[in-house]
């Protein structure tokens, strides 16, 4: 067997961003410090932010007053901003700036009057943050669809003032042609001024379809919440090549290799690299003699940490 890693694979900027500064927060306040859900969609990560003393909720009610609280990279609704904001709690924003910049787009659309088409997944953590940048007054103005069969359901009030946004982590493909059917049905819907799919996104895809090309199977590591993560392998089983979403080289059969020669190995953008060798490790010890890398040029896409607060007075009190 022969194993082909895809290149680009694994953490994207927002990602790597958003675990450092978890990472930071520890290192200034001590433990424990709290997350507003998963800081990013894999287990591996957050278990061993986990044992470092990180306590992941879901609502900031489980949030002590006076402690310090990190925003994911998924970004929150305006509201959460707020909740936080009349508790004093002392808050990190580490929504991944792809996703702010989602944010701008529609809080922009929605102060012009428009109505705002979004494209993703209903209830993801993305899509709820970039839904509640609108107002509950102004909720009616942005809608969600997640297929290109939702677009002849749609209900607008007014299609010559209209305007779409899409969730960064959704498949390109699947997005070209919803906002295809967008524009047949409704020609002067406005467009984002660049697409909002993510850089990290769109050449991880464009990895896996050269794996596609070469290998009889391909395996994805990453997080089954992870958006990402789902879309790698839905890529790659449309384009014919049988492909498995894993945490790890435990969730590995070995009779999914029977038959197998060249091997494809990537990972969602919320999967580090650690995950990524142990998998190798693992089809070395069944019998694999050769790991190449495909050839990509490099990602030099870096975003500049958020500045951290200073030791808060209420915190210095209850640590002391």
């Amino acid at each position: 067997m022969q194993v082909i890693l895809a290149n680009p694979r694994g953490f994207c900027a927002g990602v790597d961003r958003a675990i450092h500064v978890v990472e930071q927060a520890l290192e200034r306040f001590g433990t424990p410090v709290y997350v507003r859900h998963e800081i990013v969609h894999n287990k591996y990560v957050v278990a061993d932010l986990k044992q470092r003393g990180v306590i992941f909720v879901d609502e900031l009610c489980q949030v002590p007053d006076g402690a310090v609280v990190i925003f994911s990279a998924h970004g929150v609704a305006k509201a959460v901003y707020a909740e936080a904001a009349s508790r004093e709690l002392n808050v990190i924003d580490a929504t991944c700036p792809l996703v702010s910049k989602v944010h701008h787009q529609v809080d922009k659309y929605c102060r012009a009057g428009y109505e705002i088409i979004m494209i993703g997944h209903p209830g993801h953590v993305e899509v709820l943050g970039t839904i509640g940048q609108v107002n509950d007054e102004n909720r009616w103005r942005i809608k969600v669809i997640e297929t290109v069969d939702d677009v002849a359901w749609l209900q607008v009030n007014n299609p010559e003032k209209l305007a779409y946004v899409t969730q960064t982590t959704l498949s390109v493909d699947d997005t070209r042609e919803t906002i295809n059917a967008l524009r047949a049905r409704f020609p002067r819907i406005v467009a984002p001024a660049k697409e909002d799919i993510c850089y990290a996104t769109q050449n991880r895809q464009e990895a896996i379809k050269t794996l596609t090309y070469q290998c009889d199977v391909i395996f994805v590591v990453g997080s089954k919440t992870s958006s990402n993560s789902n879309s790698l392998k839905a890529l790659a089983v449309k384009r014919g090549t049988p492909a498995y979403l894993i945490d790890g080289p435990e969730d590995i059969q070995r009779n999914w290799l029977v038959g197998r020669k060249y091997i494809g190995v990537t990972a969602g953008a919320s999967a580090p690299e650690v995950l990524i060798k142990s998998v190798i490790d693992r089809l070395k010890s069944w019998g694999a003699t050769d790991v190449r890398e495909m050839q990509w040029y490099p990602e030099n896409v870096n975003f500049r940490l958020p500045k951290l607060p200073q030791r808060p007075i209420q915190l210095a009190i209850v640590n002391e």
